[in-house]
């Protein structure tokens, strides 16, 4: 009982380091647009944000029960599995985290626990409806649907701003923005921050602390708030990088209606239950936003190499976590091996981080390295544009006052300058 106990304890402190990881890993889906538009300071809308996840926190259980009660059968499972699916989870969470790509903690937490499961008991420790129903149709559903909404509420905001003037709707729209900002905070704190006490309260479960069936204790809602505030205020600032700045540029007005949208389709389901991917949700709706203006553009070649992190993220986290139990089996040294390889591996890719910093200084300074060459869409286009100079001179009716040279110096820059990464297609 006693190593159990002490296991025990390693499991829950291990949980609160994934909430802290998710905390900074998914600042971005709140706070991305917010800062890359100027409408908050860097620091002040991390604080934010941190403040309004711990509030959220105390608003539901309801997608904690999903993951406790519903994923896998609380039958048979005891805490080093529950460890290992953390050990998949936190380690896929920091390498996303390293290259800036918007991943879905939540989704490595269940890809970890589904792994451990079956690696430990076999394919029947895994509801699969409940996988399907609330973790595989939402993940599909939940970018296309707030996309949708964004971009339909983008379209509308810049019609009923156009009737007022751009400055006034612009400057009215900054401060529509920091409130729906603050929205996804808050949903953000009633569906992520249960996935932790979700987690924690099948730990107490398979460990014999708590009864099978039982809600989340007072005491893992509050400890599971305050770590993922803590980890928000600490501020994901690589992956804010890439939804403010990477995936469009966005004006205050189509800010707004990512946020807004993002935060609609978060907290209805939370309170279905749905264990929704935030990073989804919120990825999806910034996509829509930028396309919702006119001339507006998405960066296809970065939603590509997130949309790949997306697929390959519960089938990693599942295979870390399953190797890590099949390792623990072998008992105390099996144990103690797995959570040196997790703190080392942590350890690593903090330092590798610290070779380029990203931080609130620099979050919105993307590196022309980053810059798209011209799409094939885009320079096809330009090929067949008729050059400024034509169009000028046609309207005047000299058209045969343009030369061979203008043809020559206006055609080959629209094909080949680089001046314009967002309009890559």
């Amino acid at each position: 009982m006693e190593h159990i106990t002490l296991l025990l304890g390693i499991v829950i402190i291990t949980a609160l380091v994934f909430d802290f990881t998710n905390g900074f890993h998914d600042t971005a889906n709140a706070m991305a647009t917010t800062i890359s538009t100027g409408a908050l300071k860097p620091k002040t809308a991390v604080a934010m944000s941190a403040v309004l996840n711990l509030v959220g926190a105390f608003m539901s259980v309801e997608v904690a029960k999903t993951i406790s009660k519903g994923l896998v059968n609380e039958e048979g499972i005891q805490p080093e599995v529950i460890f290992a699916a953390l050990v998949g989870a936190i380690l896929w969470n920091l390498v996303t985290w390293l290259i800036g790509l918007p991943s879905s903690s939540s989704h490595a937490l269940m890809g970890g626990l589904i792994g451990a499961a079956v690696a430990s008991a076999g394919m029947g420790a895994v509801n699969g409806s409940v996988v399907v129903t609330k973790v595989l149709i939402p993940a599909v559903a939940a970018p296309l649907v707030a996309g949708l909404a964004a971009l339909l509420a983008a379209k509308v905001t810049y019609k009923l701003g156009n009737q007022v003037g751009e400055k006034t709707s612009a400057k009215g729209y900054r401060a529509g923005q920091i409130a729906s900002a603050g929205l996804v905070s808050l949903a953000h704190g009633t569906n992520d921050a249960q996935k932790t006490m979700g987690i924690i309260t099948l730990a107490l479960v398979a460990g014999g602390a708590l009864a099978p069936g039982s809600n989340p204790p007072v005491w893992v809602i509050v400890s599971a708030g305050l770590a993922i505030a803590m980890g928000t205020y600490l501020g994901g600032w690589r992956i804010i990088r890439t939804m403010g700045k990477g995936l469009t540029d966005l004006q205050p007005q189509q800010g707004f209606a990512a946020q807004t949208s993002a935060a609609s389709v978060i907290l209805a389901s939370s309170s279905l239950g749905f264990s929704l991917s935030t990073t989804h949700a919120c990825s999806g709706a910034v996509m829509g936003a930028g396309l919702g203006r006119k001339g507006g553009v998405v960066r296809w070649s970065t939603a590509t190499r997130m949309f790949i992190a997306w697929g390959l993220t519960l089938p990693a986290a599942a295979l870390v976590a399953a190797g890590a139990e099949l390792v623990m089996r072998t008992g105390d040294v099996g144990i103690a091996a797995v959570t040196v390889f997790l703190v080392g591996s942590c350890l690593a890719i903090w330092l590798i981080s610290r070779r380029q910093v990203v931080d609130h200084h620099n979050v919105n300074d993307v590196p022309s390295a980053d810059a798209e060459e011209p799409g094939v869409v885009t320079t096809a286009i330009a090929a067949v544009t008729v050059p400024p100079t034509v169009a000028a001179a046609a309207s005047a009716g000299t058209t045969a006052a343009v030369t061979d040279e203008d043809l020559k110096a206006t055609i080959p820059a629209a094909t080949t300058t680089p001046a314009a990464p967002a309009a890559a297609v």
